[in-house]
């Protein structure tokens, strides 16, 4: 087909797609497709935006569209549909998602993001941010700022996950892939999180001392990969072992939005020797309890590390655990790995993976974590589905 040369009229390029030439010699392409037995017109745009080679592909994807059941208009206009840069996305995940964060997050979420994202990937459209962009964003960071490299790479996930839930892209973030090619973090002096692989070894170090309160609350707080606070407060009202679950109310809860933990065997074994040294019957009572019956303090577990001489937090754990998600548990996908932290995930996520089917995946990720910190761990099996 000459397409510069054309006149005015309607010409057919077969297969029911047209070059229309204006009497004023405006051109634009059409695809005429059967869809449900009807004749459809669907304009695909002007011969300045898309050559002859592109408007035979676009019109071929609309054949295969209308063939395989879906509208080709709504098609035509999700490809139309301005995709944003990862700057952009930023900014409106930002927008929708802050008021669940704390301020602290919340102010830190574009700062970090600004500083170490936006100058090698704020430009890129949103949907063809890879693993090997974030590794290369990452890099710089990665050994000499690690904490901070963990925090950006987390908040470009959610980012990137955000995104997927508004239909910008048609994956979630990239997980184990991300650090391959990347040096393995060192415990350098800002270093708050053990590395996930070292983590088993220093839980069979901490269960081989002296059982005591702080020491089952430190453990239960690694295998749940929970707060300090949230484990040092919950008390046996919140515990349902029947169905090894923790149901953490939102007075409990940074975000204060309730929350529900799945139980590992592990966990729950640390529960049964907490129940043990219970000082009263009432079910409001701490599961972990000071001296005096209350709640431990927020210093027991973190002089219990001192104590030990390691470099790292309580919270670090949260990082490891993390991490161990990402690289050794690719099945599992990333919204529900922020979701056994309780970290704000978009509805529009969670509801796309159903709400009983999102906590079993939390369950299957959590049982992994059990299994890795305790070799030989049996499976949990939730037979209340």
């Amino acid at each position: 087909m000459g397409v510069k040369s054309a006149k005015a009229g309607r010409h057919g390029d077969g297969r029911g797609l047209y070059l229309l030439v204006g009497p004023t010699g405006s051109k634009s392409w059409l695809l005429r497709v059967q869809v449900g037995g009807t004749r459809r017109d669907i304009g695909l745009g002007s011969v300045s935006d898309l050559s002859l080679a592109e408007a035979r592909d676009k019109a071929a994807a609309l054949r295969k569209a209308a063939r395989s059941g879906l509208d080709p208009v709504a098609e035509r206009d999700k490809d139309q549909r301005r995709v944003p840069t990862f700057a952009e996305a930023a900014a409106s995940c930002h927008a929708d998602l802050q008021a669940g964060w704390a301020p602290k997050t919340a102010g830190g979420f574009l700062s970090s993001l600004k500083t170490h994202a936006f100058p090698a990937i704020g430009g890129l459209r949103i949907d063809l941010v890879d693993a090997s962009h974030l590794r290369d964003m990452l890099a710089p960071i990665w050994t000499k700022k690690p904490e901070m490299a963990r925090k950006v790479r987390q908040r470009a996930g959610i980012v990137l996950n955000y995104a997927k839930s508004k239909g910008w892209r048609e994956t979630e973030a990239p997980g184990k892939s991300v650090t391959i090619g990347l040096a393995r973090q060192g415990a350098g002096r800002n270093y708050a999180s053990m590395h996930y692989a070292d983590v088993p070894a220093f839980v069979a170090r901490v269960s081989a001392m002296p059982e005591t309160v702080g020491r089952l609350a430190l453990l239960f707080a690694i295998h749940t990969a929970s707060r300090s606070g949230e484990v040092r407060k919950t008390r046996w009202s919140h515990i349902d072992l029947e169905r090894k679950l923790w149901n953490r109310p939102a007075a409990l809860m940074k975000g204060k939005v309730p929350h529900t933990v799945t139980l590992t065997e592990p966990a729950i074994t640390l529960l049964q020797h907490a129940a043990g040294l219970r000082k009263g019957e009432e079910d409001d009572d701490v599961v972990f309890p000071s001296g005096k019956n209350t709640a431990l303090s927020d210093m027991t577990l973190s002089k219990i590390m001192r104590d030990m001489k390691v470099p790292f937090t309580v919270h670090g754990f949260r990082s490891s655990f993390r991490d161990f998600a990402a690289e050794q548990m690719s099945t599992i996908p990333d919204p529900v790995a922020e979701a056994a932290l309780a970290h704000v995930v978009p509805d529009k996520v969670e509801r796309a993976y159903k709400r009983t089917s999102f906590l079993e995946l939390r369950r299957t990720l959590l049982d992994a974590w059990g299994k890795h910190l305790v070799p030989g761990t049996p499976s949990v099996v939730d037979t209340n589905g």
